[in-house]
């Protein structure tokens, strides 16, 4: 009996309805089950404990008791709701380098908000934006203003346009009543190395760093700490056939898919990934340019969110970026990248030993 033939990500082109971007609006795969309990402070960076402990204040903030007269919540603080919403900090930012655990405690604030989950949204920006051109402006604002909280992973400062779009979205949710939270996506070579430099912040997106309280978290790569390196890339052969041999892999070679790619909107490419098990890709290759990489940077993130291991012949995960790119503005994102893609081939190794 032959193994079935594997799955191809180049062969698919999903379309995702409007209501299915709402339902998903929710903290992916990777973290459904993360907690503050379960986020694991560095000793040596003190500023990660105190991390947790505003955000356990925050999302404490947040409950049923947290509405006032007027019918407005609190937006930030910890005591007693006061008569109308604080004119302060209306939300959290967390800020910092690659792998500091951003995401794991934006996830655990989302869990730990004392709401329904129709009461409160977790997506990146960039499904945020492709909400916004499903159900239009008017319609995202009306579906979100009822929320107690939304949090916003990866916010983008390098599409100017679509920050000014998101920055006058929030704007409105924060006149309802809602509650911010996000991670940083800032470009290092602008702002500074993972800072957050508020007046730089305030001229992107035009007066929206009023409404959030910067939250540093220092660090390194929890990814990488006291881990072995990323297994080397293996052959072509090993690769093809460990797809065969997995239910549910898919397997494509590195350079079409990377043309696929960019026929498919990168908010769709979370629902590319449907059903997949493992990513085996053939003839892995330095991206040829920026906005290659930019794609590949966003299947990444899906890929590691969603959990899905990735097993690679050709170049380490090491080299897909050039050191112009690594040393250029969007370098927090390739880097980010190279950290995912590495912990997804330390998974897919399993995959061939088992073969």
């Amino acid at each position: 009996m032959t193994d079935p033939a594997p799955l191809s990500l180049c062969a698919r082109e999903p379309r995702v309805p409007a209501d299915r971007l709402v339902a998903e609006m929710v903290p992916p795969p990777r973290f459904d089950s993360v907690r503050f309990s379960t986020y694991i402070p560095d000793p040596n960076q003190p500023s990660q404990t105190e991390a947790v402990r505003v955000l356990e204040g925050f999302a404490a903030g947040l409950g049923p008791e947290a509405a006032n007269g007027s019918g407005k919540r609190r937006l930030f603080g910890f005591g007693r709701a006061p008569k109308k919403a604080p004119a302060g900090p209306r939300g959290v930012y967390l800020d910092g380098g690659y792998g500091v655990g951003k995401t794991h405690l934006l996830a655990s604030l989302w869990h730990a908000t004392p709401a329904e989950p129709g009461l409160k949204a977790f997506g990146t920006f960039v499904e945020l934006t492709n909400l916004v051109g499903a159900l239009g402006f008017q319609q995202t604002v009306r579906t979100l203003s009822d929320h107690r909280l939304l949090c916003i992973d990866e916010f983008e400062l390098d599409d100017p346009g679509d920050t000014v779009l998101v920055s006058t979205l929030l704007g409105k949710l924060v006149d309802a009543g809602v509650a911010l939270a996000a991670t940083s996506n800032t470009l290092p070579g602008k702002l500074g190395e993972g800072r957050f430099a508020s007046a730089d912040f305030l001229r992107e997106i035009q007066g929206l760093s009023a409404h959030f309280r910067a939250l540093r978290i220092d660090g390194e790569d929890y990814r990488h700490r006291g881990l072995p390196e990323a297994p080397p890339p293996y052959s072509d052969e090993e690769v093809t056939g460990v797809a065969h041999a997995t239910e549910g892999a898919s397997l494509d070679a590195f350079s079409p898919l990377l043309e696929h790619l960019a026929r498919v909107h990168p908010s769709r490419y979370g629902a590319l990934t449907d059903g997949i098990r493992a990513v085996c890709l053939t003839g892995v290759r330095p991206v040829p340019d920026q906005s290659t990489a930019l794609r590949l940077v966003v299947l990444a993130d899906r890929l590691y969110d969603r959990e899905v291991p990735v097993l690679a012949s050709g170049m380490p995960f090491d080299q897909l970026f050039s050191d112009e790119m690594l040393n250029g503005g969007y370098r927090k994102k390739y880097f980010r990248a190279i950290s995912r893609l590495t912990a997804l081939a330390r998974d897919a190794a399993e995959l061939a030993n088992n073969r």
